[in-house]
């Protein structure tokens, strides 16, 4: 082979690999990738005990990358929290005026029930990584907070005066904690709106005295 044919067959195997290292950067669906990883090794390592560099490098990306789409290795677990409070808010607000307030609360959170369905096994290997966690826990409590006081807002603006607002809306998540708990049990294979509808029919006969 010719020195030229050498030069040119070097210059094409370099650009070969730089585009495929600009192709591994830059693959679709880092995000999942990235939560891929991070609850992977949260699993293995636990998760004080794993880094942003390891989960980036678990994922074939960069911290770069990882910072992208999360604040911080905790973020992995609850960044979908805003878009859980908003489709909870707006489910209630569109919900008919003749529902019920414990009602309109109860099939908004079906519907957000019906979205987190689909990644179930997510869900699943989530709650065994804060249930081992005490500093996730309380940012699970937090959270769950936050959704109970959006709830009580959505409910006031529908004309619901307190303390029914509160109790209502802190009613609705009670059952939506203890739905998603047995829902994500693995010996569980009931979807998720049908387990919150149980709930609520069982807390319902509790009050009632049956």
């Amino acid at each position: 082979m010719s020195v030229a044919a050498i030069t040119v067959a070097s210059m094409s195997a370099g650009v070969i690999t730089e585009y495929d290292r600009w192709m591994a950067r830059w693959e679709p669906d880092s995000r999942g990738r990235l939560e891929a990883a991070a609850l992977a090794l949260y699993g293995e390592r636990g998760f004080d005990d794993t880094t942003v560099a390891e989960i980036a490098g678990r994922a074939g990306l960069t911290e770069r990358t990882f910072f992208r789409y999360f604040a911080d290795k905790r973020e992995v677990l609850f960044s979908g929290a805003g878009a859980l409070q908003e489709l909870l808010v707006s489910a209630v607000a569109s919900a008919p005026d003749s529902a019920a307030p414990i009602d309109a609360v109860v099939a908004a959170l079906e519907g957000a029930g019906a979205m987190l369905q689909e990644r179930r096994e997510f869900a699943r290997q989530r709650q065994s990584i804060i249930t081992a966690n005490a500093e996730l826990r309380e940012r699970e409590l937090i959270k769950l907070a936050s959704l109970a006081s959006a709830l009580a807002d959505a409910l006031r603006q529908r004309g619901v005066a307190d303390p029914a607002a509160s109790l209502t809306a802190e009613t609705g998540i009670a059952v939506f904690k203890v739905a998603f708990e047995c829902w994500v049990d693995e010996s569980n294979q009931r979807d998720l709106p049908q387990v919150i509808r149980e709930s609520l029919a069982e807390l319902k006969a509790v009050t009632a005295g049956k």
